[in-house]
């Protein structure tokens, strides 16, 4: 197992501005660790999807004023970066890579398994999901 050279956590509510936050937070992190600028460009995309998603499966019902916490956890393992995004729903991502040009969204994952040498998901023993990619850093 390869050990870690930096890890970074970010707590986000599950609101539409959690997005453009992770981003941010993401860009910074990884300019302080020396990453060179076209991976984290690439992070931070991968980054958007993965928030993207949580924000939009995982915010609360209507009738609930409290925002669902959303986690971004940067994990820095020298050759690459693991990215992961927790959020309390248990409902499997779903890669639509067939969506029409048409149509707004619905390329989130398809886009993540583009850039990133791989990605899944995982259940967590205390509940909801955890959306995980892999970016080479060489």
């Amino acid at each position: 197992m390869t050990p870690e050279r930096f890890i970074s956590q970010l707590e986000l509510a599950a609101q539409s501005e959690a997005v453009r936050w992770a981003r941010r937070h993401t860009r910074d992190v990884l300019s302080a660790w020396s990453v060179p600028s076209d991976h984290i460009d690439s992070a931070a995309l991968a980054v958007s999807e993965l928030v993207t998603n949580a924000v939009k499966h995982a915010a609360p019902p209507d009738d609930d004023p409290s925002p669902t916490p959303a986690r971004l956890t940067l994990r820095h393992r020298y050759t690459h970066l693991i990215v992961e995004v927790a959020d309390p729903d248990t409902r499997p991502p779903i890669s639509d890579g067939n969506s029409e040009p048409s149509e707004i969204g619905g390329r989130g994952l398809f886009i993540v398994d583009t850039i990133s040498k791989e990605w899944g998901y995982y259940l967590p023993p205390t509940g909801g999901k955890v959306v995980w990619c892999v970016m080479a850093l060489d």
